[in-house]
């Protein structure tokens, strides 16, 4: 081969390479990318692929509520970064609902990321989220009533409200402007955590929370079931080992 059409060959092969490449990181590739991550438990690798879709399209809904639903999950076990994490979350799920409001994740995913972010509030700043949460997680299922990620949250919503003490419920509701806390009923928070269960059987934390109700409501043996159950399950998702350990252990203390 004469140097010339060496040297043609070579460019070509650059020029193949440079276009797979930009192909490679279309946004859909990214989100898809991100996926596989996903799925393999290597979140920080996944939230990574999902901002770079997102950095070529600012209004890419799939990949904004897949990176809040990340940045959540990274942040749950993680005390050094959590709040970092539950912002990061926060604002992608109000990005996602900005950039679709008629996308049930979206809304799920800012249902979610709030309900973290309020864990850390005070009384009053609590009130404020868990109507917003009420409302997001409210209007998700509207839009597919199917989605079991929402029902979840839903469930959780009332399970919280209802861990309060009678007088903090009270105050909340007549004090601090949370009037829509007086909807909180342990049968709601049974109900919704039960359904999810229903629609997706393999995921842990779905059976995690209805055990940890059915165990507020002194229903042991079916509380044992679902921890018993949880050992059973695969990992699937990225928390799932400490779902375990969790699970574990408070089937060791139901004994």
């Amino acid at each position: 081969m004469s140097i010339r059409m060496s040297i043609r060959a070579t460019m070509t092969a650059a020029m193949l390479l440079v276009t797979r490449v930009a192909v490679a990181q279309t946004p859909a590739e990214q989100v898809a990318a991100g996926d596989k991550e996903f799925q393999a438990r290597n979140l920080v690798a996944a939230l990574r692929l999902y901002e770079a879709a997102i950095a070529v399209d600012s209004l890419n809904v799939e990949a904004l509520w897949k990176a809040s639903n990340a940045a959540v999950d990274l942040g749950e076990f993680n005390d050094a970064e959590r709040q970092s994490y539950y912002a990061r979350g926060e604002q992608l799920g109000r990005l996602a609902v900005k950039a679709n409001p008629n996308s049930s994740n979206a809304h799920f995913a800012l249902a979610k990321a709030l309900g973290r972010v309020a864990l850390s509030k005070g009384k009053r700043d609590k009130v404020k989220y868990a109507g917003v949460v009420h409302d997001e997680v409210h209007e998700a299922l509207r839009l597919d009533s199917l989605n079991a990620g929402a029902l979840h949250v839903l469930g959780m919503w009332n399970a919280e409200i209802m861990r309060l003490s009678g007088f903090e419920r009270w105050a909340a509701r007549n004090l601090l402007g949370g009037g829509v806390l007086g909807e909180a009923k342990w049968e709601n928070a049974r109900r919704y955590l039960e359904r999810a269960v229903a629609l997706e059987p393999n995921r842990i934390t779905h059976r995690l929370d209805l055990a940890a109700v059915y165990a507020d409501r002194e229903d042991t043996a079916k509380a044992r079931a679902e921890y018993e159950e949880i050992a059973k399950l695969p990992v699937t998702d990225y928390n799932d080992p400490r779902y375990k350990q969790l699970a574990e252990e408070r089937l060791r203390s139901l004994h």
